[in-house]
This record gives structure tokens, C-alpha cells and sequence, in this order.
């Protein structure tokens, strides 16, 4: 497979956490535009509902809680159901509570580290069996900024992330020699509803465009070329990556 060709993920299973909302649903329609059958994992059935109506082409929507006791190789199987195992795993699903430091719960950081960070793993881990077995699969984790800085009050978010970084290398080299890649892609500062609180202050959202290198901040469509590269065939030599999307925020 050459050219343009590589990108295509026609006739590919995706499964994208996240989808009702922000980057994960912004991931999940790109992926029906290149060809996927995309099943869409969120809480909010309503929201799925929209989205789907909103992507168009083979998409379905799995409406479960991914919370730190979900069963998740049963949601494995469920999202299987549509169109056969998925190919492809898009771990978007997130939280940031934003509490300082002096303030973080022990109740907030678990549920901060469980759904960053403990359910990627293991909703990849109850997917890979099938993809090893077809001797291809793709993993893209949500890395973030604060897998390499640190911002005010983020210390949980940022401990998650920071893990998910490795998390990423650890699970490439767990599991390439199979055919299945795991990469991740680290978003700057796009306008989501996890970013509102950022985005509702035009000093504060101004300052984060100026500090990349671009000078602005992200927009959606940014998103779409890096994420069907690491999804697709055209990534065939990629693993154990973080792919920062952020403008060159990281590089200044």
C-alpha cells in the first residue's frame, strides 16, 4: 500500500472512548471519514445519539460508565458486537478536576487516575487477543501537555498523563511484535468542554496561543491528520511515540 492509500481505514473497526463530546468525538468522526466503522463509548447516550446523526456512515454508539470498577472486558465484547473486534482503539476519554494541590481528595485523584489512566490499559488489554490474532492493530492513547509541564492545579491530570506517556511505551513494547502499534497523540490547548475554563478567559487562552510557536491555539481539524496517521497502515513503523499536536508549545 502506497500514497494517499496508506491513510484509508476502509473496512477497519474502530472503538473510540470519549465520543460525545471534545477531541474524542471530533477523533471518532474523522475516523468515519476515512472509512472506519466507528463504535462510539461515552456516558451520555443523548450525545452519542447526536453525534452519529452529525458523522453519518457506519458509526453505533455503546453508552457505559468507563469508571474504575466498569467491567470492561464486557464492554470489550459489547463493542464488538456491531461490526466485529475492533482494529483500532482511540482512548480519549478524560478528566481534569483541576483542584490545587493542597486541595486534591483521595476520592478525586483515583477517579482521575482510573479513567486516564488505568482504563486505557486495560479496555487495550481486552482488545489485543483479536488484534493479534489478525496481526494488526492500532492503539492511540491521549497523551497531554502535562505529560512533559506542569500547570496550576493539575497535579492529578498531570500524574495521569504523565503516565500515560509511558504507558504507551511499555504497552509498543508489550505488543508491536504482534502487528499492533500503540501510539499516543498530545494535544495543546484546543476549545473543548474540558478546556471551557481556559477558553472563558481570553487573557488566559490568549496567552497559551502565544506561548506556541504557531500563535494560536488548536482548532479541530488540526487533529485529523495526526490522528489517521497513527491510525492507519501509513504508521506501519511508528510505535512507542507521542505525537504532540500543541502549535510548538513543547518546543519553546
Amino acid at each position: 500500500m502506497s500514497g494517499i492509500d496508506m491513510f484509508s481505514l476502509k473496512g477497519r473497526v474502530a472503538l473510540v472512548t470519549g465520543a460525545s463530546s471534545g477531541l474524542g468525538r471530533a477523533a471518532a468522526s474523522y475516523l468515519v471519514k476515512a472509512g472506519a466503522h466507528v463504535v462510539g463509548l461515552a456516558r451520555r447516550a443523548d450525545a452519542l445519539d447526536q453525534w452519529r446523526q452529525e458523522a453519518g456512515g457506519e458509526t453505533a454508539a455503546l453508552a457505559a460508565d468507563l469508571s474504575a470498577d466498569a467491567d470492561l472486558g464486557s464492554l470489550a465484547s459489547r463493542a464488538s458486537e456491531p461490526f466485529g473486534p475492533p482494529d483500532i482503539l482511540v482512548n480519549a476519554a478524560g478528566l481534569n478536576l483541576r483542584e490545587p494541590a493542597d486541595q486534591v481528595t483521595r476520592e478525586g485523584w483515583e477517579r482521575t487516575i482510573a479513567l486516564n489512566l488505568t482504563v486505557p490499559f486495560f479496555l487495550a488489554q481486552a482488545l489485543v487477543p483479536a488484534m493479534r490474532e489478525r496481526r494488526w492493530g492500532r492503539i492511540v492513547n491521549f497523551a497531554s501537555l502535562q505529560s512533559r509541564r506542569a500547570f496550576a492545579n493539575g497535579i492529578a491530570y498531570g500524574a495521569s498523563k504523565g503516565g500515560v506517556e509511558q504507558m504507551t511505551r511499555a504497552m509498543a513494547e508489550a505488543w508491536s511484535r504482534d502487528g499492533i502499534n500503540a501510539n499516543a497523540l498530545a494535544p495543546g490547548f484546543f476549545p473543548t468542554e474540558l478546556t471551557g475554563p481556559v477558553f472563558n478567559d481570553p487573557a488566559v487562552s490568549g496567552a497559551h496561543a502565544a506561548a506556541t510557536c504557531i500563535g494560536r491555539n488548536g482548532e479541530m481539524a488540526d487533529l485529523e491528520g495526526p490522528l489517521l496517521f497513527l491510525a492507519s497502515d501509513a504508521s506501519a513503523y511508528v510505535t512507542g511515540q507521542v505525537l504532540f499536536v500543541d502549535g510548538g508549545y513543547t518546543a519553546r
